[in-house]
């Protein structure tokens, strides 16, 4: 089955999202679902499948060893409109899964804030969206996937079938084996447009009431003003909505024309430029309330109308910090955390603030559990980023959470250890030819190759 033509958004040389950290490495196209068996054969030093590269950090970056690049794996396999049912090879990205299932009256049931992501890269990190409260993550709509392993076994996985490797594979950053095909449940829609409302807020308390409001609204999540202290402190803006009952006309996206041409100087994003953004950005609302009709695009992915926006961050990069605080304190880590940020003077207007819901996750390793959520952006400043990093990363634990491994960059091994306890148990379906960066870095686990 023929798909329509998306250009891959990705940058010039293999790298994360953040552009840090850079390592050497290898890069082995894969073409076809079976080449991965065939490739094992030439290869004899430790292998990590990826992506388009959009996570932050090193989950999908092998330092000295082989990537193995899916974005070739591309095709559609089957779709049925009758259950919206559509199998395809893990390479192809959603992007390219929405310009084919839109017209056909079909939405992702999840979706990250970029479409540029494979699908096995969203079964691999179990993303989530701003549906979190009703549909849980990706995973939940993963009907069943074939994964091979480094030994040319090939094994199908579902709830039913091989169920252990089911949940070890999705969240299991892509080192259980290679996603060759998944089957994901699409959900039907009439228009391309949102029913959006957007609330601003002033504070916790008033987040958290409008999240009690919408929990029946399908789309939840806000921006939060990370500078401002006094009255002002964790002022934002929630933003919700839901797909429209207006019948419009299907049709896909057209291609981003923006570019951001060039890497910034290091000093254009400071605490004063970032104060400023977050001041119009909060009052562009006219008024306290605003309902609108809006196309799904500026409401799920209005990063992605710019390519290569991350550029804007300069040439050291980014680091992305991204936790989930239980219900039970998450008021008050939330605030606690907010207050440490902007104690610290670092610039983040990307700060994304919501609640997960108690959709529980097939995967064993998955991120989001019930609570709040807060992810925020910082550009690189070694003798200030990191420190502040680490000083989240512990009142995180303390306040019981966890951090999210595709937007780390800076996670200790101690610090992953007490978030994800159960990572011993995962380290047994991990493939013996498959690393990471990442996991070498957290857990000090090598391949046995």
């Amino acid at each position: 089955m023929s798909l329509p033509s998306t250009e891959l958004e990705g940058p010039p040389a293999f790298e994360p999202w953040g552009r840090y950290p850079k390592y050497n490495a290898r890069i082995v196209p894969l073409h076809w679902r079976g080449d991965f068996p065939a490739v094992t054969d030439k290869i004899h030093d430790s292998a990590l499948p990826v992506g388009m590269g959009r996570s932050y950090g090193d989950v999908c970056l092998l330092k000295d060893g082989i990537l193995l690049l899916t974005t070739g794996m591309n095709r559609l396999i089957d779709f049925d409109p009758e259950t919206g049912l559509l199998t395809a090879e893990a390479g192809i990205t959603l992007a390219q899964i929405l310009d084919f299932a839109v017209p056909k009256g079909f939405f992702l049931p999840v979706t990250p804030g970029t479409k540029y992501v494979t699908l096995g890269g969203a079964i691999a990190n179990d993303i989530h969206g701003k549906n979190h409260h009703v549909a849980g993550t990706f995973g939940c709509h993963i009907t069943r996937f074939e994964l091979v392993r480094s030994d040319g076994s090939r094994m199908i996985c579902s709830p039913t079938e091989n169920p252990d490797y089911y949940a070890a594979t999705i969240g299991g950053l892509g080192l259980t084996g290679v996603i060759t095909w998944a089957t994901l449940q699409m959900k039907p829609i009439v228009s391309r447009l949102i029913d959006y409302e957007g609330i601003q807020f002033h504070g916790i308390d008033e987040f958290l009431d409008l999240t009690e409001q919408s929990k029946n609204i399908e789309y939840t999540v806000s921006w939060v003003d990370v500078t401002s202290t006094g009255k002002n402190f964790a002022r934002g803006v929630f933003m919700q909505g839901d797909h429209s009952s207006k019948r419009d006309e299907l049709k896909p996206s057209p291609k981003p024309k923006l570019v951001f041409p060039f890497d910034a100087p290091g000093f254009a994003l400071n605490s004063l430029s970032v104060s400023m953004f977050n001041t119009v950005f909060f009052h562009k609302q006219i008024h306290k309330r605003v309902v609108a009709l809006q196309d799904y695009e500026p409401f799920f992915y209005p990063l992605d109308k710019v390519l290569h926006w991350n550029r804007m961050y300069g040439k050291s990069g980014l680091l992305q910090f991204q936790y989930v605080i239980p219900w039970e304190h998450a008021k008050e880590g939330t605030a606690a955390i907010l207050r440490e940020v902007a104690k610290s003077g670092l610039a983040s207007f990307l700060a994304v603030l919501k609640a997960f819901g108690d959709v529980p996750s097939p995967g064993m390793m998955s991120f989001p559990k019930p609570g709040i959520t807060l992810a925020l952006d910082f550009p690189i400043k070694p003798e200030k980023s990191f420190p502040l990093f680490a000083r989240l990363a512990d009142m995180t634990r303390e306040f019981g959470g966890r951090l999210y491994p595709a937007k780390d960059a800076a996670m200790t091994a101690a610090q992953y250890q007490a978030f994800y306890p159960q990572w011993q148990r995962f380290a047994r379906f991990r493939d013996p030819m498959l690393t990471s960066s990442f996991w070498e870095r957290v857990t000090g686990d090598q391949p046995s190759i």
